[in-house]
């Protein structure tokens, strides 16, 4: 293949992969791709979120799912053009195609071969919308009975009462927690039309940010966070405060008109194989149970769900008080006084920094070695992308197309700059014992964060506290066990505080399923976030093995991005698109090669 110009050489790779896909010709498939290859296929041709690796694994995943036509180089996206990824210089192009249930965009990313053809390093698949049930956003805006002007019938606020209350009818979708993640999946489903209600246990929208501990912002940059359909202010701040965010939150319901209830939480529920919906009792504010009978719950509580309290004995003999990290609030209530914080997430350096700040006298215990990474310029490093000039829409393309070996490899380049960059603070908190690691093959944290969901700190001022000896530290393996005045440490001296802060982080959500839907189904969905044997997040933004459970969680950016393709499956359903949970789809489920995740920067303030 001669080199031209990334446009000619991108839209005849399409061309000849579009006939070779057509025609089912196995050996032409073969040599449109690298040895070294990954295809990542979003529900367009497999029903399914995954990756293939491997030119030789890819051609028979390809022939055996779906087909495409009309696959073009998309001239309202970013022109292919040059680009680096993964420390490797491509050619990188969107297009677009269509296949039998829907339209879908695509990227691919050419290099060369040791002989100069260019053949395809990584492609993606992804469905953009189905036929027939296209979202309302971008579409003529509706002039039906609830926006005509009847002086003797109900006006707009009373059909919006009347919706939101449910009093003749249950929701098709049940959504469980109403932050980012319940936010998004639920907008995404009300402009495919899909009724949903989404329900939090909190008095107020936005409170699940709003209660959190006085001095929080987000960590990463606002052109990053927008949610679906409404992004940000361009006045607002680089970096959101939780309050602003919460606002946001309450503004954002209102405007989408989404279906939300404050002060109501899920006490349990069991899934009717026969009917095909769960029977779920939800608890009202003023103590009344609603029974409901949705055909779909997404659970929507964060990647975390119950606080995890360590098993520490001794604790009982502390006479000071006990609060775990998700109950602090602020410190001023312990100025002039002593606290230890155990942990070294962000929690815990945010609270700690929180109360020396407020006057307190704090000490920072350290269980485990923790990723430490400067907010910036290091921590926005992953976030470049967002910079480059592409549009929002373009970016999140990008990101959903590249897969799991890819961004590894970026992290490890990424996570090998900021440690050059931030030497200078690591090699302090080296000398004063602090224990640092740079997680697993040096991927930094984000694949702390896509793992366990933690053990790493975005300094904004504690790390440097700590160096100066403005906040102690200790190691949790010096303490003996706990007093009445503090922590006795192995060598006799006693550590006093008045206050014990447990930043020990939050269960897994296999406990909450458990607590709220029974051993048997937590048993059946299994393991819920981190990566499984295929390297696929667990359970997370597809089907699982209990129908009609769904888990979203993540950054608002992952929320952003992965509500799209939840919503698209469940519409799916409800519209008899897509097979049911009887049937496996074909192509990556049936042809099990290696898989992996797009991956996506993400952050939390924890």
């Amino acid at each position: 293949m001669t080199r031209q110009d990334p446009e000619t050489d991108a839209t005849r790779w399409l061309s000849q992969f579009e006939t070779a896909l057509s025609a089912r010709d196995a050996a032409s498939l073969r040599a449109l791709f690298h040895t070294d290859s990954h295809w990542r296929d979003v529900l367009a041709l497999t029903w399914r979120i995954g990756t293939v690796s491997g030119g030789d694994a890819i051609v028979p995943a390809l022939l055996a799912g779906g087909r495409l036509s009309r696959a073009e180089i998309d001239a309202e996206r970013t022109p292919p053009r040059p680009v680096m990824r993964a420390g490797e210089d491509a050619i990188e192009a969107f297009f677009r195609f269509e296949t039998a249930s829907g339209r879908g965009d695509g990227i691919v990313r050419l290099t060369s071969d040791t002989d100069g053809t260019l053949r395809a390093w990584t492609l993606l698949t992804a469905l953009e919308a189905l036929k027939g049930h296209e979202e309302q956003v971008g579409r003529a805006r509706p002039h039906g009975e609830s926006y005509s002007r009847d002086f003797r019938g109900p006006n707009w606020l009373d059909l919006r009462r009347q919706a939101a209350a449910y009093e003749d009818r249950d929701p098709a979708v049940l959504v469980v927690g109403g932050g980012q993640a319940g936010l998004s999946i639920a907008a995404r489903l009300s402009q495919l039309g899909v009724d949903t209600l989404i329900i939090d246990r909190y008095p107020r929208i936005g409170d699940n940010w709003r209660t959190r501990y006085h001095a929080l912002t987000l960590h990463n940059q606002v052109q990053v966070n927008h949610l679906p359909y409404m992004p940000f202010p361009p006045s607002w701040p680089t970096y959101i405060p939780k309050d602003k965010l919460a606002g946001w939150f309450e503004a954002y319901v209102e405007s989408l008109e989404l279906n939300y209830w404050t002060s109501t939480e899920l006490e349990g529920g069991r899934y009717d194989e026969r009917e095909g919906c769960w029977t779920v009792t939800l608890r009202r504010a003023d103590g009344t149970a609603r029974p409901m009978k949705p055909r779909h719950i997404v659970m929507a509580t964060g990647v975390s769900g119950i606080p995890n309290i360590p098993d520490i004995p001794s604790l009982k003999d502390f006479g000071g008080k006990v609060l775990h990290s998700s109950r602090y609030t602020d410190g001023d209530d312990w100025t002039g006084k002593r606290a230890t914080v155990i942990g070294t997430g962000n929690s815990g350096h945010d609270i700690a920094q929180d109360l020396q700040s407020s006057g307190a006298e704090v000490t920072l215990v350290q269980r485990s070695p923790t990723l430490i990474v400067n907010i910036e310029p290091s921590a926005q490093l992953p976030y470049a992308l967002y910079d480059e000039g592409p549009s929002l829409e373009d970016c999140d393309l990008i990101t959903v197309a590249t897969p799991l070996a890819l961004g590894k490899q970026t992290h490890r380049i990424l996570t090998e700059r900021a440690r050059q960059i931030d030497k200078k603070l690591l090699d302090g908190l080296e000398r004063i014992g602090f224990r640092l690691d740079f997680g697993e093959d040096g991927t930094g944290w984000q694949f702390k964060y896509l793992t366990r969901g933690g053990g790493y700190y975005f300094n904004v001022g504690c790390s440097d506290l700590l160096v100066e000896g403005k906040i102690g530290l200790r190691q949790f393996a010096d303490i003996d066990r706990f007093v009445a005045d503090g922590a006795r440490l192995r060598s006799g001296e006693v550590l006093p505080a008045d206050l014990i802060v447990l930043a020990t982080g939050y269960k897994g959500q296999e406990a909450l399923v458990a607590k709220l839907f029974g051993d048997e189904t937590a048993r059946r969905v299994g393991p819920i976030w981190g990566f499984g044997p295929e390297q696929e997040l667990r359970n997370m933004f597809m089907r699982t093995p209990q129908p009609g459970l769904w888990f979203i969680a993540g950054s608002l950016a992952q929320c952003r991005i992965y509500s799209k393709y939840m919503a698209l499956q469940i519409k799916a359903l409800e519209a008899g698109v897509q097979a049911d949970y009887s049937q496996e789809a074909s192509g990556l489920a049936s042809a099990k090669p290696p898989s992996g995740l797009g991956f996506q920067a993400q952050t939390t303030s924890r």
